[in-house]
């Protein structure tokens, strides 16, 4: 696990393109798998500027994401499908048909997903950290092994996601489709963002904490090629 930690948001996002344009520019037709929230979203900035002043192509670029809440219309503006066409999506030139995203509420729609990453490898998979150590939304006790599946929201989450839905905690979707920690294993390469001293407890468990579903994103120590990307105040309570 390498462990980059830079002066401030602003530097941790442009690190953090460095390394995403690394694989676009050795693999164009490279396979991401993309993340949503709050910490990504600098990293997506920079990759749209670098599309709109270099001519960056994402024409072969496929990409499958994350997660998605279950039970709120893909058009809702909050949804992950609204969240990537207005931060990404619909700036470069990457092809509708060549992006995926979890759709759907039953087991059934989540096996349905997970058969499709089977049929590829991601060669550079992007995440986030949540307070609770989740990744995805593979909450705490969820099985190392978990293909894609259907996900009850911890209180920790939905208090956490709520200030996307005016403050109000029962405006939060309480299920998700996420991808398992099975599924985020399989990728070629991990590109985790995080930023914010409210990160630095779930930072310290994952990188230097013992391996345990307590915290989901400890089996990250187990990949072969790790890039986290910290500001320092996400980094704060590393002890290297």
């Amino acid at each position: 696990m390498k462990v980059i930690v830079c002066e401030n948001y602003e530097e941790e996002s442009k690190k953090a393109f460095e390394v995403m344009k690394d694989v676009i520019q050795k693999n164009p037709h490279a396979i991401l798998g993309l993340a949503t929230g709050s910490s990504p979203e600098g990293l997506y900035k920079e990759m749209v500027k670098d599309y709109e002043e270099n001519g960056t192509s994402y024409a072969d670029i496929t990409s499958y994401n994350l997660d998605e809440y279950v039970g709120i219309d893909r058009n809702h503006p909050e949804s992950y499908y609204s969240f990537m066409h207005k931060h990404l999506f619909d700036h470069v030139n990457i092809k509708p048909e060549n992006t995926h995203l979890p759709e759907g509420s039953t087991q059934a729609d989540a096996d349905a997903y997970e058969a499709e990453l089977k049929k590829v490898t991601i060669d550079l998979q992007l995440l986030g950290i949540g307070r609770n150590g989740h990744i995805g939304f593979n909450e705490p006790g969820t099985s190392f092994d978990a293909p894609t599946h259907i996900v009850d929201l911890t209180q920790s989450t939905l208090e956490a996601n709520s200030r996307f839905f005016d403050n109000d905690v029962n405006k939060v979707p309480h299920q998700a489709m996420s991808m398992g920690l099975g599924s985020i294993m399989r990728s070629k390469k991990i590109l985790l963002v995080a930023n914010g001293a409210n990160k630095a407890d779930a930072v310290k468990a994952m990188v230097e904490g013992p391996v345990t579903e307590k915290v989901p994103a400890s089996i990250l120590q187990k990949h072969p090629d790790v890039v986290v990307v910290l500001d320092k105040a996400a980094a704060s309570k590393l002890s290297k």
